[in-house]
């Protein structure tokens, strides 16, 4: 029987509890089954019906105002009216794909590649992050000669064919490609080493070593830097070298996956990768490069790229448009116009510290840790054995729901609340959230 997906089954609405609705939500989501396919899910117990967003806040069909702790697809948040008004503007205009000329992909492609390290210099574009993490693995192979893809125990990378294949967070229901190898997420509050990083680099090594005795040349290591779905690991600064370096040691190339940890998320620095003062081969971005309009990129060394693209002709209809362009140029001037990562840094920082004040209170936290406003908070039985409370993580999910916080958990075991609220998040929403989360774990003692 195929286990359930961390990432779509743990925090979800299931049949059962239907009952606890009211009428209009029952009717919506009865609705949602006759009409849509059964692979969908919704969040919480009690689904939330929202119909409009703006910065860090959302309103339910009520009015009910909520206060946004999970969203980085809004990353610099709802309806920022500087890519409401790129979008509207360019639509005004043309949308069409990239076998025409215009200025705006060269543009944003320029103003883009000045905040990455100069070794990367070429550019592509698609509209998922799924997508380019997809093309990603193909200049992996393209590159190596290898088909062996190494990824994080509970990573989650996409849902194309090559991508769901190195995601083990969608569950065993999904099978893992035969040339996919798992490592240990580097877990600095569960693993016991001395050198975190030498720890990892081993643990890659390993696989490596376990690719070549199947006869499977490796290809790349695809990683996003703060292993989100892995329950939140930022890590120390600088762990992660070691194990680019044995990467590139045995031929492969590292692929950032910065769909999560990029766009000044982590506040340290624009890109996840750059806390750890390594340059990727390539990097890959998605959801938080729009603000809500469907735009990725693949961004990669020109040699490593060549390998694929001078072989292969490579064609988006919808990847690269004008009007995703001009959303990405809003966000990216927005950004820096807001200082959103220096923001990402102090805020992070601030809240960082008020949920380490709150875990002093209450023994079911076991360890709080992040990196700007990107934060893990996670649950356990018992601090000593630190035993997973996976249970009590969606209590306080739902309790959280209830006071008009949302957000959801992470991690293989579901017990991590993942605090990964949009960059809009101010100073003056800290006592909101820790305040509903010291009443969520209060009422969920037992």
């Amino acid at each position: 029987m195929a286990t359930r997906s961390t990432i779509m089954d743990t925090n979800s609405f299931r049949a059962e509890h239907a009952d606890g609705l009211d009428a209009d939500a029952r009717q919506l989501t009865q609705k949602r089954g006759r009409l849509l396919g059964d692979s969908y899910r919704l969040f919480y117990r009690k689904p939330v019906h929202l119909v409009r967003g703006q910065g860090q806040y959302l309103w339910d069909a009520d009015g009910t105002q909520y206060l946004d702790v999970y969203n980085n697809v809004a990353s610099i948040g709802h309806c920022h009216p500087a890519v409401i008004a790129a979008v509207h503007a360019q639509m005004q205009q043309l949308n069409t794909h990239t076998r025409y000329l215009h200025e705006g992909i060269l543009n944003y492609t320029e103003d883009l590649l000045t905040t990455l390290p100069t070794e990367i210099s070429k550019a592509m574009y698609m509209c998922t992050g799924s997508e380019a993490n997809d093309l990603a693995i193909r200049v992996a192979r393209a590159y190596s000669g290898g088909t062996g893809i190494i990824v994080s125990r509970e990573a989650y990378h996409g849902t194309s064919e090559l991508t769901s294949g190195a995601s083990p967070a969608l569950g065993s229901g999904q099978p893992l490609a035969a040339t996919t190898r798992l490592v240990d997420a580097p877990d600095r509050y569960r693993v016991d080493a001395p050198d975190l990083g030498a720890w990892f680099a081993a643990e890659i090594q390993k696989q490596i070593d376990d690719m070549a005795a199947h006869g499977i040349r490796f290809a790349g290591f695809l990683a996003d830097s703060i292993f989100s779905s892995d329950g939140v690991l930022p890590g120390p600064a600088g762990y992660l070298k070691a194990a680019v370096d044995v990467v590139h040691r045995n031929g492969g190339i590292f692929i950032a996956d910065e769909v999560q940890p990029g766009f000044a998320r982590t506040g340290d620095a624009f890109w996840g990768f750059a806390r750890h003062g390594v340059v990727p081969d390539v990097v890959t971005t998605g959801k938080p490069m729009g603000n809500g309009i469907p735009v990725s990129g693949l961004l990669a060394r020109p040699e490593v790229l060549a390998a694929f693209s001078d072989e292969i002709p490579y064609f988006n209809t919808f990847g690269g448009n004008p009007v995703s362009m001009a959303a990405a140029q809003a966000v990216l001037k927005v950004i820096r116009e807001e200082e959103l990562q220096a923001h990402s840094q102090r805020v992070g920082a601030q809240l960082l510290t008020e949920l380490a004040r709150l875990a002093e209170r209450h023994d079911c936290v076991g360890d709080v840790r992040g990196a700007g406003l990107f934060i893990g908070f996670e649950l356990v039985a018992d601090r000593d054995s630190k035993t997973p409370d996976k249970a009590r993580a969606l209590d306080v999910v739902e309790q959280l729901r209830e006071r008009r916080v949302l957000t959801s958990v992470a991690g293989p075991h579901g017990n991590v609340l993942k605090l990964r609220p949009p960059l809009a998040f101010q100073a003056r929403d800290i006592d909101w959230l820790v305040g509903a989360l010291d009443e969520a774990l209060a009422a969920t003692a037992r």
